[in-house]
């Protein structure tokens, strides 16, 4: 009898570690208003959300969770291909939103003004004092473009660009 237990454990334990292994390699997803990520080498464009709305998803849900759905402090606006997020408080201009196209989202940006909701990483480099700080906080962009006005800096593979313009911190999302 105890031979035959030898093989069901040791399928047990292959299955187990594959299991393990799969969900290691798997990509963790990083909710902009949630997850307290602060590395920044595991952060890839196609994880981020922002409340919920992922990257290529449809347009029905970005309607649905960033306009439908009651959001403390947050008031959406819809236009054209944009759907913006507004601070209740001060809706002076858009702090947070996603562009759609062809029926998806394909953009997902946040602002400086978004910087008290976002956490991780991307709270520090919404509130960086320069294009250097940005560098200390995400690392070396892979190109970018910086003159007296400011810094565009593109970290392409994974698929984001941070635009430094004095005070103001611009970090879009999208597919690399």
């Amino acid at each position: 009898m105890s031979g035959r237990r030898w093989p069901v454990v040791l399928v047990w334990l292959v299955v187990s570690v594959l299991l393990t292994g799969w969900d290691i390699a798997a990509a963790e997803p990083y909710e902009l208003t949630k997850h307290d990520v602060m590395d920044p080498k595991v952060v890839k464009s196609a994880d981020i959300s922002l409340f919920g709305v992922k990257l290529g998803d449809p347009e029905s849900k970005a309607v649905d969770l960033l306009v439908n759905e009651k959001i403390a402090g947050i008031k959406p606006e819809q236009e054209a291909s944009f759907i913006f997020i507004l601070d209740q408080r001060k809706p002076t201009g858009p702090m947070a939103g996603v562009q759609l196209l062809d029926g998806k989202v394909a953009l997902i940006f946040i602002n400086n003004r978004f910087a008290y909701k976002t956490r991780g990483i991307f709270r520090a480099v919404l509130n960086s004092e320069s294009p250097d700080d940005i560098r200390k906080l995400l690392g070396k962009e892979d190109f970018g473009d910086e003159n007296v006005m400011g810094a565009a800096m593109n970290y392409e593979k994974q698929g984001f660009v941070v635009n430094y313009l004095g005070k103001d911190v611009n970090i879009e999302f999208s597919r690399p």
